[in-house]
């Protein structure tokens, strides 16, 4: 899936979304960043200047690493796991390159963006009708993979729209090379307290590269010619390799799972990672407006893993308008909207959408383009109302007729 990761999402997307971000394919489980929390602390009245840190060690060229040691037991150790010939692992690796591109994508900071940015990116009119010139191209295939895993057509039309614009941009990289730069030269920014993160971001790229061997020899497809993401992405849901052995499907029963090219398996292997991984309700939830009394606490979940029983936030001052069993799981979360703050009830099948993209905007903008795929552009448009508390309209202060005096401490 494309790009971003709180983490790498294991799952099925790029590595760049997870903020943002731009799109792009690349990994869900790709790897996505958690959006930063909405709540910010304001800077204290008056601070002391700190001396300047110290400037961090330039990151090290990837062609000054020496990767042979490391390159020969990724050959042995994956030789082993996956009964493959250790002598056309090297072959494979011999004719692997490292690109600088790559590196260069993948150093790139995730610009994190508000909503009110962010959703005008994913949530195009453009984007609307090519998903509902996808839904009605594709209706069998879409109703089939519904059927069978409970995933709404317009759900599993969203997530190809955002992740490669229905097919269009599958990505033009060599996914060899993607794979072998990122797990032997992921790139290092020089600052110690990033070096753990960065050996298990390189780390989680080595066994990806181990799984797409293993890809190749249970299906038969020449990993040498596949194109995906920058990040090791690939077809028209960006699947990792981890996530495409895991939870691609044989829609059409031909003996193949087919993610480049084959619509049916294309509809249900996403179908099937929401319901495997992300655990999606058949006609639950994704989310609704949060409804805030006046007395509410702000409140935004930190977690949305966690969620409570819905009867939990009425004593906090929040409801919604939808029906809702006592015992459904729930949170809050808050964005910044247009038109003021955001307040949004998440339910499971949101926190479903965040297994194939850990961001939260990136959930809210799937839901929000499938609703509008799906003809409900009004009812996103009332939602929004609804969850948003408008910015106060700023008014001059009157002057006073004698000197405003300080309060005591």
């Amino acid at each position: 899936m494309h790009r971003v990761v709180s983490a790498l999402h294991s799952g099925a997307m790029t590595y760049f979304r997870a903020a943002l971000l731009i799109p792009l394919a690349a990994l869900t489980a790709c790897a996505t960043q958690a959006p930063p929390s909405p709540q910010t602390t304001p800077p204290p009245a008056a601070t002391r200047v700190a001396p300047a840190p110290a400037t961090p060690a330039a990151p090290i060229p990837p062609q000054m690493r020496d990767i042979t040691a490391a390159r020969a037991d990724f050959v042995r150790l994956t030789a082993a796991k996956y009964d493959i010939d250790p002598a056309y692992i090297e072959s494979v690796l011999g004719k692997a390159q490292i690109r600088d591109g790559i590196i260069a994508a993948m150093s790139r900071p995730a610009e994190a963006k508000p909503w009110r940015d962010y959703r005008p990116i994913f949530i195009t009119q453009g984007r609307i009708d090519g998903g509902k010139a996808f839904m009605a191209k594709n209706a069998d295939a879409l109703a089939r993979a519904e059927a069978r895993f409970g995933v709404p057509a317009e759900i599993i039309t969203a997530i190809i729209g955002v992740e490669t614009s229905y097919g269009g941009n599958k990505g033009s990289y060599p996914v060899i090379d993607a794979l072998y730069t990122l797990a032997f030269n992921y790139p290092r920014t020089g600052d110690p307290a990033k070096v753990a993160r960065e050996n298990q971001r390189e780390a989680f790229f080595r066994d990806e590269l181990g799984q797409f061997f293993a890809l190749g020899k249970e299906t038969g497809m020449d990993i040498t010619q596949l194109k995906g993401s920058y990040a090791g992405a690939m077809g028209w849901g960006q699947f990792m390799p981890s996530s495409y052995r895991q939870y691609a499907v044989d829609g059409n029963n031909d003996g193949k799972r087919d993610l480049f090219d084959n619509i049916d398996d294309v509809t249900e292997s996403v179908a099937n990672y929401f319901q495997k991984k992300g655990g999606w309700t058949r006609g639950g939830p994704v989310m609704a407006p949060a409804l805030r009394a006046s007395s509410a606490a702000d409140y935004s979940a930190t977690d949305i893993d966690v969620m409570q029983p819905y009867e939990m936030f009425a004593p906090l001052g929040y409801s919604t308008n939808i029906p809702l069993a006592a015992k459904t799981p729930a949170q809050v979360v808050r964005f910044d909207g247009a038109g003021g703050t955001e307040y949004w009830m998440v339910f499971g099948n949101f926190r479903a959408i965040t297994k194939y993209n850990t961001s939260r905007l990136y959930a809210t903008a799937v839901h929000q383009l499938a609703e509008s795929i799906a003809g409900r552009d009004a009812l996103v448009a009332q939602q929004t109302q609804q969850a948003t508390v408008p910015v106060a309209p700023v008014t001059s202060m009157p002057t006073p007729s004698t000197p405003l005096q300080a309060t005591p401490p």
